[in-house]
């Protein structure tokens, strides 16, 4: 077969859970199968790319170039026999390129814009273009692949009208070689962490769905003597900044040892922060698996995680790591229990150690990207065969 991979992220412009998942389902399917990587966005090694621009609009609302670029993708798919889109930044292509050229399209769900209301702040009127891409590609689609079964029941509520029998469950994946426990410190040592002391950390960008002020102010209720160090990225929106960095620098006047790294660091160094960190915090309110909480566990890392979406599904409450009850209208209760859940670990190495232990015991079994890429490649031949018929 000659798949069409549709993505916006890809090596080395990877800012989400989804670009993980394209880099590394890429890696395996093109031991599989005739794989070629479509991107939006600027040039990248191994991929055709199509830039997000509007001819004669330069300032153009941002999902309307998304769209540009899509239109443009399209006409590059010809030659190929099933079209696999990433998120509503390339669905619109994949559904195009159904339209014009008869091929079927398959969806991979990484989130759903009915469940990120919050995106209206930062797309503005593009966040209508975003929901409509998604809407229509979903109910045209061949097959959606659901990266956990909380996420298949979303979009069976979210798009009543999509066949259930054409949602399929597949996790995303995890590379346990490359994350795996690393005994350097010298990432720690640069950036100023006390090896000496217990710390927590975050990996992940500044976004509404992340629930970084969550945990900024879930902070404010550790021990002293606990350090903090968040691998985190830009904010969304303006608001968002200036929401965050007024919970930090509150956060900074209140106890030594926090740590902000804002740059995007190597994998290799996420490894080595991830793996001396006493615990992992997801504080994630929308999840639709969590890439990070494998990660960390992969590194054997005890996780505390909030119990959204298909957080369950990876994070075993009492086994691998500790799950918080969210409850958008309680923030304040929430933020209590992801404090209460990190104290119990932080005074609790012992217990740590079994959940990390069991944690990537779980990594490694469960998820390994080569069992990931047969079962998209199985549904690929299925649905090709179905088209055929």
């Amino acid at each position: 077969m000659r798949i069409g991979i549709l993505t916006r992220e890809y090596p080395p412009f990877v800012y989400g859970g989804a670009g993980v998942h394209v880099d590394f389902l890429v890696r395996e399917l093109s031991k599989l199968t005739d794989v070629q990587v479509y991107c939006t966005g600027d040039e990248r090694p191994g991929a055709e790319t199509f830039p997000e621009a509007v001819p004669g609009a330069p300032d153009a609302n941002s999902a309307l170039k998304v769209l540009a670029a899509d239109v443009a993708m399209t006409a590059a798919l010809a030659d190929r026999e099933l079209l696999h889109s990433h998120t509503w930044y390339a669905n619109l292509a994949g559904h195009l390129g159904k339209l014009l050229y008869g091929v079927p399209h398959v969806i991979s769900a990484h989130s759903l814009e009915p469940l990120r209301p919050w995106k209206a702040e930062q797309l503005g009127g593009g966040y209508r273009l975003s929901s409509w891409v998604e809407k229509t590609a979903y109910e045209a689609a061949d097959a959606i692949v659901a990266v956990s079964n909380g996420m298949r029941r979303d979009i069976l509520e979210a798009y009543p009208d999509v066949d259930p029998d054409k949602v399929h469950t597949i996790y995303n994946g995890i590379d346990t070689e490359l994350y795996r426990p690393d005994p350097g410190t010298d990432v720690l040592e640069r950036i100023g962490v006390d090896l000496t002391k217990p710390y927590v950390t975050f990996v992940g960008r500044i976004t509404r769905q992340k629930g970084v002020p969550h945990l900024l102010n879930a902070a404010k209720l550790l021990e002293p003597g606990v350090q903090v160090v968040l691998l985190a990225g830009a904010a969304d929106t303006p608001e968002l900044k200036e929401e965050t960095d007024r919970l930090l620098a509150e956060l900074e006047a209140q106890r030594e040892g926090v740590f902000l790294v804002s740059e995007m660091l190597p994998r290799e160094q996420v490894v080595q922060v991830l793996t001396h960190a006493r615990v992992f915090v997801c504080p994630s309110v929308y999840e639709p698996l969590g890439i990070v909480n494998l990660e960390a566990m992969a590194c054997e890392t005890a996780v505390v995680a909030s119990d959204v979406g298909g957080i369950p599904e990876v994070v075993l409450n009492g086994e691998t790591g500790l799950l918080v009850h969210y409850d958008e209208k309680r923030p304040e209760e929430f933020e209590a229990g992801l404090a209460r859940a990190v104290g119990q670990l932080i005074n609790d190495e012992q217990l740590c150690d079994e959940f990390g232990r069991a944690g990537r015991q779980r990594a490694v079994g469960d998820f390994g990207w080569d069992r990931i890429a047969e079962q998209v490649n199985t549904l690929y031949e299925a649905v090709v065969r179905a088209s055929r018929r």
